[in-house]
């Protein structure tokens, strides 16, 4: 544009003074007046020029000024233009927004010494600012709030050349507050520190972190090194899975399938783990971890500190062992497996996730006992234990919950058929130790099992609904059934009539009845057996077998022990206190009360406030109840029999038990099941069985008793064969206690 304007007025200037010549040489006499002329119109063509090449300039300086301001305005940081005297500044809308100052007002050079560095409003202050970098300022904002804001300053080409700076701010304090999370997340993890602080101090610490919805996960320098892992420092979560020790597997997964849509940021989770180490072992480690929310993008991040706590579970080891480890297969027990359940069953809901249930019987173990000796019926159950571990491939939980009953849970992974498969799968491995030992015996276990959470909030729950779909099944070897509806209505029933026998109790509807035993070699009345009746108002009597099972499934079981314990022991008392002879009154124990309360604790205190001397007291032990867990059944009657109760086995020989038996368990009187007692007039194998037991009680100082017995043919034969005591029908039903306080009258001797 420069070069073009320049010819033009070049060719006008050319143009005049070339006609100015010729007219001067053609008209000589007006020579003057034409060279006057020529002047004047030089003049008048200069100004033009001049007044030409300031519009020119303005309009360029103008339209220059408007492409930077369109920039510099749409610029997503703060800024600043200025010269030197503040003579020209321009502010963007960025920093308009960010300060609430307006656009004019940040062409004040008061506002803007509220603004910019110091340096920029003193001598020199320009070329400092441009030195220095990253000048701090600390804003006031104009709603009175602080910004820290980091300024930047520039040198650009100026305008008429006058120097322009240019000063580019960022807000730090965003900054400043991510940092401060970091912080403050780093301290709550150590705020969470509880049972190992002082493992802390001491040991090395390792550090996981996974972004939510991702399977790869960061480790740090010093978690390989624990595990001994080389490589890179990002792992798949199944590579570290592996680490992980079968048993402790769940507790992994659950931190595995936390997400954005799952992710609670104000919950620290803590859990211990069992992980193979660099050393080839299984170390214990304390994962402690949070899920961390970015407020700008919403991604989450879910990390926290490991710690290798070993040396404290080694000093723990022995509690643990007591309260969590079962003896004899050396796996987790009940207690553990509850706490294990719930934890699992809360992460579930949490998480939505599900999991299955499996409990298993082995079949037929007392027979197992009986034939192949209590040590090698223990080994069966470590074989059970291993079986168990070994089918936990995909990870999850397993137990031993009492007796021969083993415990599972395991992550449903969307196949309705993978505890079917689990449990088949277990029992192909116990079928195949049908050799040596158990050559001549049929090895194999059934199962119940049902889903979890399946709407259930209480992990106990849960495990009765796996519980009683086992018990649902028939008598059949290798049963496997799953809870469902039809077994919940049953359950239904039950409960119904769970509320009607709590009214019971409270209404008193419960009493005692009272059937003599007899001795048989005098026909003395030498004690009684309390049973329970439930008696209506309306005079409807529900038989125990009905409410005795539902009683145990509940807490009832126990307030009804406690009451036939006391009013047995009470009435017991006042007719001798009354002069009736002195009894021997005996009760039944469920295994509610026998195995899971402190019962010696208990019938002590009945004892003292009835003020019946222990002697006339005797304790009724069903065979299965006894055989459910011999170890801890010896344990429970060597603390009764200190108490110097007697003690009972009823029901003798309905479950396959070995009269090896008799010689562990410490009781003092064997009770002969009434289904011997039947045949006895016409089956010789039935007397023969009979005679055999009664002999072998004998030879052990055990008293032997009959029950069931209803004619003078079966209380003869059972007197021949050397029995000691009878009880049946044929020698009185059970009666109320009125009716039976009237009986003993009866077969008082007549004073003279």
């Amino acid at each position: 544009m420069k070069k073009i304007t320049a010819l033009f007025f070049a060719l006008f200037y050319g143009l005049i003074t070339l006609l100015t010549i010729v007219f001067a040489a053609l008209f000589k006499e007006h020579y003057i007046a034409i060279i006057a002329g020529y002047f004047v119109v030089m003049a008048i063509a200069v100004v033009l020029n001049i007044i030409l090449y300031q519009q020119i300039k303005k309009r360029k300086l103008d339209m220059h000024k408007e492409i930077v301001t369109s920039i510099f305005d749409k610029m997503e940081t703060m800024a600043v233009l200025w010269n030197e005297d503040f003579s020209q500044t321009f502010a963007n809308s960025t920093l308009a927004h960010s300060t609430g100052f307006s656009i004019e007002e940040l062409k004040n050079k008061a506002v803007l010494e509220k603004i910019l560095p110091d340096e920029a409003f003193s001598k020199d202050g320009a070329r400092t600012l441009i030195s220095k970098k990253d000048v701090h300022k600390i804003v006031y904002n104009a709603d009175g709030t602080q910004t820290e804001i980091v300024w930047n300053t520039s040198l650009i080409e100026g305008f008429e050349g006058k120097p322009v700076y240019l000063s580019v701010g960022i807000d730090f304090s965003k900054t400043s507050d991510m940092e401060k999370k970091i912080c403050e997340f780093s301290n709550d993890l150590a705020e969470t520190q509880r049972r190992y602080s002082l493992s802390m101090e001491l040991s090395e610490i390792g550090l996981i972190l996974r972004r939510g919805g991702s399977n790869k996960v960061f480790v740090s320098q010093q978690f390989k090194n624990m595990l001994g892992i080389d490589g890179a420092d990002v792992m798949h979560v199944d590579e570290l899975k592996e680490k992980i020790h079968p048993s402790d597997r769940v507790l992994f997964e659950n931190y595995c399938e936390i997400d954005a849509d799952s992710a609670d940021s104000h919950k620290i989770h803590d859990i211990d783990l069992r992980i193979l180490s660099a050393d080839g072992t299984y170390h214990w480690y304390s994962f402690r971890y949070k899920v961390s929310r970015d407020d700008i993008n919403g991604d989450i991040n879910i990390g926290g500190a490991i710690i290798d706590i070993t040396k404290e579970k080694e000093k723990d080891s022995l509690i643990e062992k007591m309260a969590y480890i079962d003896e004899v297969t050396q796996i987790y027990n009940r207690n553990r497996f509850m706490m294990i359940g719930q934890e699992t069953l809360e992460c579930s809901l949490d998480l939505n996730l599900s999991y299955w249930v499996i409990v298993l019987d082995i079949d037929q173990f007392h027979i197992i006992n009986d034939t192949c000796g209590y040590e090698n019926g223990n080994n069966l159950l470590k074989d059970m234990a291993i079986t168990i571990l070994k089918n936990l491939t995909l990870g999850g939980f397993g137990a031993r919950i009492g007796g021969d009953n083993f415990a599972l849970i395991v992550k449903d992974d969307g196949d309705e058929e993978l505890p079917v498969k689990i449990i088949k799968n277990i029992q192909d491995d116990l079928s195949k130790l049908a050799s040596g030992i158990y050559a001549n015996q049929t090895i194999s276990c059934s199962a119940g099992y049902c889903k979890m959470p399946d709407g259930s909030d209480n992990f106990a729950k849960v495990l009765d609904h796996a519980e009683f779909a086992l018990s649902f099944a028939d008598d059949s070897r290798g049963t496997i059934t799953r809870y469902d509806l039809k077994m919940h209505d049953a359950i239904i029933a039950g409960n119904n009539l769970e509320k009607e026998l709590a009214l019971a109790l409270d209404n008193n509807e419960l009493v005692l009845y009272y059937q003599p035993k007899i001795n048989l070699s005098n026909g003395e009345i030498i004690g009684m057996e309390a049973l329970i009746r439930w008696i209506k108002p309306d005079g409807t009597i529900v038989p125990p077998g009905a409410f005795i099972p539902v009683a145990e499934s509940s807490k009832l079981i126990t307030k009804i022990s406690d009451f036939v314990m006391y009013e047995a022991c009470r009435q017991n008392k006042e007719w001798q206190d009354e002069g009736l002879p002195k009894l021997t009154v005996s009760i039944n124990l469920t295994s509610v009360d026998f195995y899971q309360t402190d019962i010696k604790e208990t019938i002590h205190r009945v004892l003292e406030e009835t003020g019946l001397e222990p002697k006339y007291l005797e304790i009724e032990l069903t065979e299965s109840l006894a055989l459910k867990d011999i170890e801890q059944a010896i344990h429970q009657m060597k603390e009764l029999k200190e108490l110097g109760v007697k003690l009972s086995m009823d029901d003798f020989g309905t479950g396959y038990s070995s009269l090896s038996y008799i010689q562990v368990l410490p009781i003092t009187l064997l009770k002969l099941d009434r289904s011997f007692i039947m045949y006895l007039e016409e089956d010789e194998v039935s007397r023969e069985i009979v005679s055999a037991v009664i002999k072998i009680a004998k030879s052990k100082k055990i008293e032997t008793i009959a029950e069931g017995i209803e004619t003078v043919g079966q209380a003869e034969i059972l007197k021949r064969s050397g029995c000691d005591l009878a009880q049946g029908y044929f020698f009185g039903r059970p009666m109320p206690a009125k009716d039976f306080k009237e009986f003993l009258k009866s077969k008082m001797p007549i004073e003279v």
